[in-house]
């Protein structure tokens, strides 16, 4: 099974699901989550841009290229909002898997339901925490219940 991790990061939600889901044979992929390094990619190989809009538009497009190319291989998406900035990339990311017809699964905290709430009804699960995304691959994957 392929597994593309998409949204914040900021935190080590990815690497908490990586660990916790050894052994199960999933491949994962993301986004690069080097913050500089995404920002930077689009001028570090186009060329430099005086204009901060232009550097990041750069930096943008060569971003979707890797994400949508995750995404369509992916057979699970799991799209992370996070508590401290607004990630409408993550809203993008969301919307094209369910588009796709790819198994999504949400994660973020309750504090997150209601404005989420459009995001939420595209997925076939939200979970408000790492282990439980763990859970969920391991169920599917070996019809095992936790704590079984």
């Amino acid at each position: 099974m392929k597994v593309y991790l998409s949204g914040e990061i900021h935190t080590d939600w990815r690497d908490r699901i990586v660990a916790g889901a050894e052994g199960l044979g999933i491949i994962f992929a993301s986004p690069v989550t080097d913050h500089a390094a995404s920002d930077d990619c689009g001028v570090a190989i186009l060329g430099a841009e005086e204009n901060k809009v232009w550097h990041d538009h750069k930096g943008a497009k060569l971003n979707a290229i890797r994400t949508r190319m995750g995404i369509e291989e992916a057979d699970v998406v799991v799209v992370r909002f996070g508590d401290k900035y607004k990630q409408w990339n993550a809203a993008f990311d969301a919307g094209y898997a369910a588009a796709l017809g790819k198994a999504l699964i949400v994660l973020h905290g309750p504090e997150h339901a209601h404005a989420l709430k459009e995001v939420d009804a595209a997925a076939l699960a939200v979970a408000d925490e790492p282990g439980q995304v763990v859970d969920i691959l391991r169920y599917v994957l070996t019809g095992s219940l936790p704590g079984r």
